[in-house]
């Protein structure tokens, strides 16, 4: 996507968009509707300034001065998302759109959740409450740009610059630290000196935050194009050491992970082999560290087996039982990792190698155990279970064709000499 060319016809107007960006375009109607009933509305924050940058636009939110209650008499259609914080979720068109009242926070005792969320009728209350100034931008539905911190300026110098006072922001909310390496990762820009001191010297706080938020953000981060700089600034801030399951003596293998290839992570499992590999972690540590993380048994599963593959191909070629305790997916994450080292790797043919083993699980196995069961008069037993894992990996050797006849007599050869 291109960037938008921005017009300032005077000194002192305010800068507007040549063309307003299609996705506001559709939005348009729910702004031109709380206008019509007497209330002001902008478009703000993230959508923005990814207009601004001329990058795909995600979500379209819209700031108002009407009240979360106003805005369900505006709209037919609502559905209350957080309507304690002000938000209210209209539903218009097939589009869903979320409202938030303007506002201003009180306090923040535990570093995370405004002890009282005011409702105020101004835009710029608001703004100020931001946490990066290139958040804190709005747009008119003219194209006017509302920038009362220099976030357009910010952009322009790909710089992450705290609303305000930067640490009264991070203890408004100390999860705003871990946001800003994530910028720096997803935009590949500069955390501004002064808010980078305040990171520095608040960086403790992040103890106060759930793991499960923290956990979210570090994912972005770790997953965006530009996770270098991000995870450096989370290295030299010393946040690392307020996280789940690292500590000091992670460091040396975090300094480590950054002389490693800047190539794009495709998954969490991905992302968190590759960490843990880094971090020479056994795979029965896996577990126990992940799910200080809070991560899901799904993660935790394909987790462990990329680091058995990448394990595995980092020193050889594919076998077949490696590839075959893999699933296609997960076969091209190991492959696909091997680029972070600077080695040579084939995804295509790491997947072909995969679809071409003669099974892909246990039910491809051309017998069953009731077929087993059949050629004996042994009751079930840990026999069939170790029986079927014999034919298993003779199948995946070459060994025996997985043919029902074929796996029969060598079933019945070991049934014959067990019995």
């Amino acid at each position: 996507m291109r960037k938008p060319q921005l017009l300032k016809m005077n000194e002192g107007e305010r800068m507007k968009f040549k063309q307003i960006p299609k996705e506001f375009m559709r939005a348009l109607p729910v702004i031109k509707k709380i206008e019509n009933a007497g209330f002001l509305a902008y478009f703000v924050g993230g959508s923005v300034r990814d207009a601004l940058l001329g990058v795909e636009i995600h979500d379209v939110d819209i700031a108002t001065s009407a009240y979360p209650e106003e805005i369900k008499q505006i709209f037919p259609k609502t559905i209350d998302v957080g309507i304690e914080h002000g938000t209210v979720l209209v539903l218009c068109e097939e589009e869903n759109y979320e409202i938030t009242t303007f506002r201003t926070e009180g306090t923040y005792q535990d570093y995370r959740r405004p002890d009282e969320v005011t409702f105020v009728r101004t835009l710029e209350e608001d703004l100020r409450r931001r946490d990066f100034t290139i958040n804190a931008l709005a747009l008119e539905q003219t194209g006017e740009l509302v920038d009362n911190f220099e976030g357009e300026k910010d952009l322009e110098n790909r710089v992450i610059r705290a609303v305000g006072v930067p640490k009264e922001r991070f203890h408004e909310d100390a999860l705003r630290m871990m946001r800003a390496f994530r910028f720096a990762s997803q935009l590949d820009f500069e955390i501004e000196k002064e808010t980078l001191l305040a990171i520095e010297e608040n960086v403790f706080l992040l103890e106060k935050i759930s793991v499960e938020r923290i956990l979210a953000e570090f994912v972005k981060m770790m997953m965006s194009k530009h996770w270098k700089r991000g995870l450096r600034y989370f290295l030299e801030t010393n946040a690392f050491l307020y996280v789940p399951a690292l500590s000091e003596s992670s460091r040396e293998a975090l300094e480590q992970f950054l002389t490693l290839e800047e190539n794009s992570l495709q998954s969490e499992g991905q992302m968190w082999a590759l960490l843990l590999f880094m971090l020479e972690k056994e795979s029965d540590e896996v577990r126990r560290f992940l799910k200080k993380w809070k991560e899901s048994n799904q993660v935790i599963k394909e987790t462990s087996n990329i680091l058995q593959g990448l394990r595995h191909r980092k020193n050889q070629e594919w076998s077949a039982l490696t590839l075959y305790s893999l699933s296609e997916e997960e076969a091209s994450f190991v492959e696909e990792l091997l680029g972070f080292f600077s080695l040579p790797y084939d995804v295509a043919k790491s997947r072909e190698m995969h679809k071409q083993l003669p099974i892909h699980s246990k039910a491809d196995l051309a017998v069953t155990g009731a077929d087993l069961l059949q050629l004996t008069e042994m009751r079930q037993g840990k026999w069939l279970g170790k029986l079927l894992d014999e034919l298993e990996k003779n199948v995946l050797l070459g060994e025996i064709d997985n043919k029902k006849q074929e796996l029969l007599n060598f079933s019945q050869k070991k049934l014959e000499f067990l019995s």
